[in-house]
């Protein structure tokens, strides 16, 4: 799909480098593409490739670029721990490492007690294969033959409902699946500019943040940390459109000075996502930004994104996350005996769909344990739909969230070497009342 908008694009912006205003078109980006399928060290098989870098336009091209030569790409975040990067590393069979000059020497070092045959830097280095390289070696494209329905070609790490993180293996036939059903709720064209602070290595900003709007021939403003004067300096120099983000930005949108002393008025459409956005938040940023329509949507890395999404010209009502994906199922069960619930009874939301993933990597009982033998997944999330088909979620799975990303307590108890064992609880009010 992106091959097909490089082409009708041509030297129209794909990405833009918000911090030096470096732009790269469409046609350089499907070039890219081709050079790094021929030119990445094991290219043309089931190669493993983890990208450990921040928000850079390299990121589309490498990232496009391994799936284009058959191979399964998988992200880390720039700011985890050596062993934290290299369990996941180990745990995927990773062949080739991809980072940036200022992470290579952690990099280098976590490679070193893993299967990682090469590191590849996206910049100069004296230890590693420079991108540059790639670029310039005049290898044939290879010619790739794979079952987009069982070829894994992103491999993001979740926790799931609960434990940590696992890889969960995502086919080239979900991904087309969610960038499809993304377009087709945010309906995103070559005239809308989007600015890419949601991670890349997350699934929110592959999918939302990257593969769908250049799907449909948008330009991407990246910016590779957040830092709110230059995040709001970027929307008014670059007229921006569409902004993604998880609620510690729709926070800062709807609260923060700051943004007054800038013009967002450019804004169509703000989307959270992440973690749930409450109602009065989502109509705080509503207030502050009129000239767009605000929503979230709801989902997992399990269903590559989203199970439901906001409308381009409606967002959501406060409280909602919008109505069902398309050609995507919803159950609403009763977590004790296991019924079907009707309107407005909250239970257990269960979705079946070509979104949901093929499973987890290695590991068959933690998949039987969140898919059913009817292709179903228990998402872990409380629910229910009213009357009009909008959906409402609150959260069940025994996780906690910082900043929108997953952390497993059990990860951050029982793995400190002075802990033996832990429990935790949370109390919640609900209507001046307190449940524990």
């Amino acid at each position: 799909m992106i091959a097909e908008t490089a082409i009708e694009s041509g030297e129209r912006p794909a990405l833009i480098d918000g911090p030096t205003g470096q732009a790269v078109t469409y046609a350089t980006l499907a070039s890219r593409v081709e050079r790094v399928a021929a030119g990445l060290p094991g290219a043309s098989g089931p190669a493993t490739y983890w990208l450990w870098a921040p928000n850079l336009p390299p990121w589309a091209g490498v990232a496009l670029g391994a799936m284009a030569a058959g191979g399964t790409v998988a992200g880390a975040n720039p700011s985890c721990t050596e062993g934290e990067l290299a369990r996941q590393l180990t745990d995927s069979g990773a062949s080739v490492l991809v980072t940036v000059p200022s992470l290579l020497s952690t990099a280098l070092s976590a490679a070193a007690s893993t299967d990682v045959r090469e590191v590849v830097v996206l910049g100069e280095a004296e230890d590693a294969t420079c991108i540059l390289e790639l670029l310039a070696a005049d290898a044939p494209v290879p010619n790739v033959t794979l079952d987009p329905a069982t070829a894994v070609a992103l491999l993001p790490y979740s926790s799931g409902t609960n434990g940590l993180p696992k890889g969960v293996m995502l086919t080239h036939d979900n991904l087309v699946t969610a960038v499809r059903q993304v377009r087709r709720g945010l309906r995103v064209t070559e005239r809308d500019t989007l600015l890419a602070v949601v991670p890349f290595f997350h699934i929110m900003g592959f999918v939302v943040n990257l593969a769908a709007p250049l799907a449909s021939g948008a330009t991407l403003v990246t910016i590779p940390r957040f830092d709110l004067e230059r995040f709001l300096a970027l929307i008014q120099e670059y007229h921006v459109t569409v902004l993604v983000g998880a609620p510690p930005l729709m926070a800062a949108l709807a609260r923060h000075p700051m943004v007054d002393t800038y013009d967002p008025s450019s804004l169509e459409l703000v989307v959270s996502g992440g973690a749930p956005l409450g109602a009065d938040l989502r109509r705080a940023v509503a207030d502050r930004i009129p000239s767009a329509a605000v929503g979230q949507g709801w989902g997992m890395t399990e269903t590559t994104v989203g199970a439901t999404m906001p409308d381009r010209e409606l967002g959501t009502v406060p409280g909602s996350v919008g109505r069902v994906m398309p050609n995507t199922g919803l159950r609403v069960v009763d977590t004790r005996t296991g019924r079907d619930l009707g309107a407005g009874e909250r239970g257990e939301l269960w979705v079946r769909g070509p979104e949901v993933m093929a499973g987890y990597l290695n590991r068959p009982d933690a998949t039987a344990n969140i898919i059913d033998a009817g292709e179903w997944l228990r998402t872990g999330d409380l629910g229910y739909v009213d009357g009009n088909c909008k959906v409402f979620v609150d959260r069940l799975k025994e996780l906690i969230k910082v900043s929108a990303y997953q952390v497993a307590p059990v990860e951050l108890l029982i793995t400190h070497p002075q802990v033996a064992d832990a429990a935790a609880w949370t109390r919640r009010t609900v209507k001046s009342r307190s449940r524990w």
